[in-house]
């Protein structure tokens, strides 16, 4: 069910030792977008209002494109009045909602199968505001407990069963590895193959590859992985060189991953750092990000 065009004829160019090797037609790149979680402890102090981030996006970034966090209006999934502002703000500005990650309403791939049940449903809500607010996904989580083979019967159920509503608003239902076996390429894979389902997919985070305390997976090898289901993907930052290059992810070789998948869409900044105010290291991803895209041989 792999449903990313497979790159026939390349281009090879050079970032720091890494080759980019590009398809045959050179005007496809990949756009930028920003995550809404980049600005997370504004937005948990209450600095900054969920409502004004789409205007930040615009007018401090001249970023068109959003990925929204539910947990930011967490109460507010069937509350049209406020849905109508958030699309109204949007529409204004020019921006594109994508998507909205949905977190805290229960495991998808939860053993008791009541509870499993409950999770699946959680997420209807999102799904119907995903497409009030014209995204064209939801980002869920796959947490699971078992044995490896048991936690992808699991998964693939409660993703199979909100998916096939998800398929009914015309919303896809795409998975980030995010911890636990989501971050096992392998595993993720595996799920994917199993749901066997146009609507379902992936959303491949370049930093969240911890299995469990101090045991992490291959990021690259990950990326590989999971990159032929990719509907997003987030470009996870937190710590940058005198170079401005992340000091934990050779962004280089993660968009040539990401370019060699057939993937064309957004790529969207998710800063996670510390050293930098929230502003700051959104610039230094978005930098970066336009570094990479603007390397010779690639037309914007």
């Amino acid at each position: 069910m792999k449903q990313s065009a497979t790159i026939t004829g390349v281009i090879t160019l050079t970032g720091l030792g890494n080759p980019i090797i590009l398809g045959s037609n050179t005007n496809k790149t990949f756009k930028i977008s920003l995550a809404e979680w980049s600005l997370h402890r504004s937005l948990q102090s209450k600095d900054i209002d969920h409502l004004d981030f789409c205007s930040i996006a615009k007018n401090k970034f001249n970023i068109s494109a959003v990925e929204y966090v539910n947990s930011f209006f967490f109460d507010k999934a069937k509350n049209l009045t406020y849905l109508k502002e958030m699309k109204m703000r949007a529409d204004d500005l020019g921006v594109k909602s994508l998507l909205i990650m949905c977190d805290g309403e229960g495991n998808i791939g939860d053993p008791d199968s009541n509870k499993r049940t409950q999770a699946v449903e959680n997420h209807y809500k999102w799904a119907e505001a995903a497409q009030y607010l014209g995204c064209h996904s939801i980002r869920v989580n796959a947490r699971s407990f078992g044995t490896y083979n048991d936690q992808i019967e699991l998964a693939t159920d409660g993703l199979r069963r909100l998916t096939e509503f998800c398929d009914t608003l015309g919303i896809n239902t795409i998975v980030e590895n995010h911890g636990g076996l989501s971050s096992n390429g392998k595993w993720l894979s595996a799920v994917m193959e199993k749901v066997d389902h146009p609507r379902v997919g992936t959303l491949p985070d370049f930093g969240n590859f911890k299995l469990e305390e101090d045991k992490w997976y291959d990021r690259y090898k990950g990326m590989k992985e999971i990159m032929p289901y990719a509907k997003a993907v987030s470009a996870k930052s937190h710590e940058f060189d005198k170079h401005g290059n992340e000091t934990g992810t050779d962004y280089f070789k993660m968009i040539k991953i990401v370019l060699n998948a057939g993937y064309h869409g957004y790529v969207g900044i998710e800063y996670e750092g510390t050293r930098h105010s929230e502003m700051e290291g959104i610039q230094l991803t978005l930098e970066l990000l336009k570094k990479v895209r603007s390397m010779e041989g690639i037309k914007l």
